[in-house]
């Protein structure tokens, strides 16, 4: 996990930004091409800025994402190297997968299922700036969790807590 950068709601971005960036620009793409996979319902996220520089982070080992879906939109800076690798699924070990590699520009984003596994090269020089959107679906995430398998465990949240939902119910109509 990248230890330098900031979570956007922190900064008060999701109610008046990320919220509308997510439902009228990115959701109209994830529909088209994530369909089995709640691009249609992608209901929360979790949107942070991640950096990287030499005496920091200058690198992110393979991993998968908590989201259904993700975006990577580089935000620039001046640096070398640090291309993004894809490998398999996350039920595929990486000996058992061939990578690709994406290196980034500013100002373009890399949009991917949350469970294809990837990880970014170190930076030889530099810094680089990247917005990372997780995307959830309450209606995939509710059947079964993504990250362990199993059918969650629900606790009362504050926020969006990870994309998962009770379900209300209506008490004054089903009587």
């Amino acid at each position: 996990m990248n230890k330098y950068g900031v979570l956007l709601n922190e900064l008060g971005f999701d109610e008046d930004f990320m919220n509308l960036f997510r439902t009228e620009y990115l959701q109209p793409i994830t529909t088209l091409l994530f369909p089995d996979w709640g691009g249609d319902a992608l209901d929360s996220h979790k949107a942070f800025i991640v950096t990287y520089k030499i005496n920091e982070d200058k690198d992110l080992s393979y991993h998968y994402d908590n989201a259904e879906v993700t975006i990577n939109i580089s935000l620039g800076g001046n640096f070398s190297d640090g291309q993004l690798y894809f490998g398999g699924m996350r039920d595929v070990p990486l000996e058992n997968t061939e990578c690709s590699q994406y290196m980034h520009k500013a100002a373009y984003g890399l949009l991917h299922r949350g469970q294809h596994k990837h990880g970014a090269m170190p930076i030889l020089e530099g810094d680089r700036y990247n917005l990372i959107i997780w995307m959830r679906s309450s209606r995939v995430r509710n059947q079964l969790c993504p990250m362990c398998d199993q059918l969650p465990v629900l606790v009362e949240n504050v926020g969006y807590g990870d994309g998962f939902t009770k379900e209300v119910v209506d008490v004054c109509n089903t009587i």
